[in-house]
């Protein structure tokens, strides 16, 4: 519990660093000002607080928040700790849908490419769970056929791109690099839905994703329908990573690191793990998005190339644990 309140603490500092810091910078005093609705807010720290900052940040947070949860959902179902949406692909096909969304209709609406991202995302579960089945799924069998499926609607994202139109292909290509740059009130409330629906069922069947850690074998012995678990893990895993993707582009290793963070706070609990998973995500996405528009001025970093900076040693780190263990 004191690890927890310690992660929630960081959390405000986190926040009200990226609502202070920035070209302008605006005081502690002003931030609460603004917050609270003060006649002592100036002008200026209104439009730049609730205009630009706070937009960004809540989204930052909501993504975060989406990318880690659904990563502790694919840890869980497919039981191996180096496991993330982008692993399987279930990633990779919301960024098909998208960039295919982007370069046909240049300025989609938020609502028609979160839907069709949450679309491509589901597609490819289904596809790889289909390919994947053999009396059954095996967490190796679809590891292999998301990686595969993934390779294959990259280079669908690559040949829509060959043939679009130049500067509708340049806002996909700046998309998929992940990106809360452009954050709206409207994108928020789309994610916030997602989200919601998202962490609802998770908490719904943490005791289930408890379960099935423990293997199959043991999960039948005790009763739980395994394959039917699996299929809703999958659904729910391609509900979250399809509105983040749909929100900010492909934003990396969240939904790996986040989960880890949480173990070593509450244990393996999936009832205890899920709020501290997506607090963490939400703070790793935030903390990189300040680092990457404070540390390389002028020309900041999208938070997907800081994310995967930071994720990067991270993989490396687990992978020599792992080997040594």
């Amino acid at each position: 519990m004191r690890s927890v309140l310690i992660l929630s603490g960081f959390s405000v500092v986190i926040l009200i660093l990226a609502l202070a810091i920035g070209d302008h910078h605006v005081s502690i005093a002003q931030i609460l000002a603004v917050l609270t609705d003060s006649p002592a807010a100036d002008a200026q720290s209104i439009q730049i607080i609730r205009d630009i900052r706070l937009p960004r940040v809540i989204l930052g947070f909501l993504v975060g928040a989406s990318l880690a949860t659904a990563g502790m959902i694919a840890q869980s179902v497919l039981r191996n700790p180096l496991a993330e949406p982008g692993l399987i692909g279930v990633n990779a096909g919301a960024a098909l849908a998208a960039v295919i969304v982007i370069v046909r209709f240049e300025v989609p609406p938020t609502h028609l490419l979160s839907w069709l991202a949450f679309a491509g995302a589901l597609t490819m579960s289904l596809a790889i769970y289909a390919l994947s089945w053999n009396s059954g799924s095996s967490s190796l069998r679809i590891i292999l056929i998301g990686i595969g499926l993934s390779s294959l609607a990259g280079a669908g994202a690559n040949f829509i791109s060959t043939f679009g139109n130049p500067q509708a292909v340049q806002r996909a290509m700046v998309w998929l690099s992940g990106s809360i740059y452009n954050s709206t009130w409207d994108k928020i409330r789309t994610l916030a839905t997602w989200l919601t629906i998202g962490i609802a069922g998770s908490a719904l069947i943490a005791r289930e994703m408890d379960l099935l850690i423990l293997g199959d074998e043991t999960a039948r012995a005790r009763g739980q329908p395994v394959e039917l678990i699996r299929a809703v893990m999958f659904v729910l895993c391609a509900v979250l990573s399809g509105a983040a993707v749909a929100a900010a582009g492909l934003v990396a290793f969240v939904g790996l690191i986040a989960p880890h963070i949480a173990r070593a706070l509450v244990g393996h609990s999936h009832g205890l793990m899920l709020p501290v998973t997506a607090l963490a995500g939400g703070l790793l996405v935030v903390g990189a998005d300040l680092a990457a528009r404070t540390l390389f001025t002028p020309a900041p970093l999208p938070v997907g190339l800081m994310t995967a900076i930071l994720g990067a040693p991270f993989f490396a780190y687990l992978m020599w644990r792992k080997k040594n263990a």
